[in-house]
């Protein structure tokens, strides 16, 4: 689902953007519902961020990447924890990219993620490249979703990728 985020955009910045496990549900400009098997997952589009929230026999989650005003925990590049019965798995980078090839990897994203079931995207008004996307699935028991947070005046691109679940058990 593509949708125009009906807000104005501000100029934020990839390094503003910090990372937080178990907040409670914040104020949404566009929201998708999905159901995954036993899996209730909302993703939820914040502006120049996102948040997602996950309910599943055996708990609950929630994770935001926003900037949030007084954080102390910056977007790391790497997390790996519980989550009650389950094991969080959290990665971020950022692309810096050149304006030409920022444009084309922009209308990639929004196009891979505007036709996905699971997808949802968000453009801001007054910029056509200027974006927050996410795309959701299941697969080998674990629900994971990967995120695109655009950022053109700086022509930089803000990947992160999580996965979430039961532990796997190890493999001889």
């Amino acid at each position: 689902m593509l949708t125009t985020l009906k807000t104005s955009y501000t100029d934020t910045r990839a390094a503003d953007l910090a990372w937080a496990l178990g907040r409670e549900p914040l104020p949404a400009l566009a929201v998708l519902d999905l159901q995954l098997d036993d899996a209730r997952l909302q993703l939820r589009l914040l502006g120049a961020s996102h948040q997602v929230l996950l309910e599943e026999e055996g708990g609950s989650c929630s994770e935001t990447v926003a900037c949030m005003p007084g954080s102390s925990t910056p977007l790391p590049l790497g997390v790996s924890k519980r989550v009650g019965a389950w094991e969080y798995e959290f990665a971020a980078r950022v692309e810096t990219l050149s304006h030409g090839s920022f444009a084309g990897r922009a209308q990639e994203l929004l196009a891979l993620v505007a036709d996905h079931p699971n997808g949802l995207a968000g453009t801001f008004p007054g910029s056509p490249h200027a974006f927050t996307a996410m795309l959701a699935q299941r697969h080998e028991g674990q629900v994971r979703w990967r995120t695109w947070h655009a950022y053109p005046q700086e022509g930089q691109l803000v990947v992160t990728r999580t996965r979430i679940g039961a532990r796997m058990p190890a493999t001889l």
